[in-house]
């Protein structure tokens, strides 16, 4: 997600180092904190989605549906979320949604402590499972604000990190897993997006899967429209309606006279539900 949280330039230095359809209870089976509940219908986007660091004006949507997208992602909320959000409002989620966009939630919670760059808020090991529950119910409570029902998927952001670091890995994967707790206890599937060479690869790579997130949003800029053929990890992983990819960054369209700089996503994952 180009200009969402840190530069561009500084999003390559931390990478460098370190058609709709409803499905029921597709993408958890990480998810042990879910079986108890009583789940509404997962509904599950296939297609290219995009995202961009503001929500585009409700004209631009209009302008730019019927295209090559059928998906945007949004960013809710998040003490290190990057732009504001003018245009995000509830009355925005149901208007767009009622055009036949599917909408993508995303919250830029905590970052690592051994992550390059600053953020307004950083987890440590002695933080990490307070600030993950206390995130995790500010993104439910942002999400249920802009008319995103119980049921719908919230992404969580964590940026690219030093994951050879045992200590700051360790303190991240219990962030994750407090977040994570504190949306299946209100109802809210779990997603992640990270970096195939660092915090996606955390959670794939896990031998714990207790509690970590069911879809998986990886960032691999090859820019190659598949959630499949660059699939890096087991092919057994995240089946099911449960990945996505955003292979293209910094991409600057016009559409019906509309023009927004957005990064490319192949999707077929969960999406809120709004209707």
């Amino acid at each position: 997600m180009s200009k969402h949280r840190m530069s561009k330039k500084g999003r390559y230095i931390a990478w460098a180092t370190a058609g709709a359809a409803v499905v029921a209870g597709t993408g958890i089976a990480a998810q042990t904190s879910m079986a108890a509940t009583t789940w509404p219908a997962q509904k599950t986007y296939t297609g290219r989605a995009f995202d961009t660091c503001a929500a585009p004006s409700l004209s631009a949507m209009k302008a730019w549906h019927g295209g090559l997208y059928g998906a945007a992602a949004v960013y809710i909320g998040g003490k290190n979320r990057g732009c504001s959000q003018p245009n995000l409002t509830a009355s925005w989620v149901k208007s767009v949604s009622t055009v036949g966009w599917k909408l993508i939630p995303l919250y830029v919670g905590a970052q690592p402590s051994c992550q390059t760059g600053s953020s307004p808020e950083k987890l440590t090991a002695s933080t990490a499972a307070s600030l993950g529950a206390t995130d995790g119910a500010d993104a439910v409570a942002k999400a249920s604000a802009l008319g995103m029902k119980a049921g719908s998927p919230i992404y969580l952001d964590m940026e690219s990190y030093d994951i050879s670091n045992a200590a700051c890995n360790k303190a991240v994967l219990t962030y994750v897993r407090a977040f994570d707790k504190t949306l299946h206890a209100k109802t809210y599937r779990a997603g992640y997006y990270g970096f195939t060479s660092s915090s996606a690869k955390a959670i794939a790579t896990a031998t714990d899967k207790t509690d970590l997130p069911g879809n998986l949003w990886y960032a691999l800029w090859d820019k190659t429209n598949t959630t499949t053929t660059d699939w890096p990890w087991g092919a057994t992983q995240f089946t099911n309606h449960s990945r996505a990819h955003q292979y293209m960054v910094n991409s600057k369209e016009t559409r019906n006279g509309y023009t927004i700089t957005v990064d490319r996503d192949a999707w077929d994952a969960p999406v809120a539900i709004t209707g």
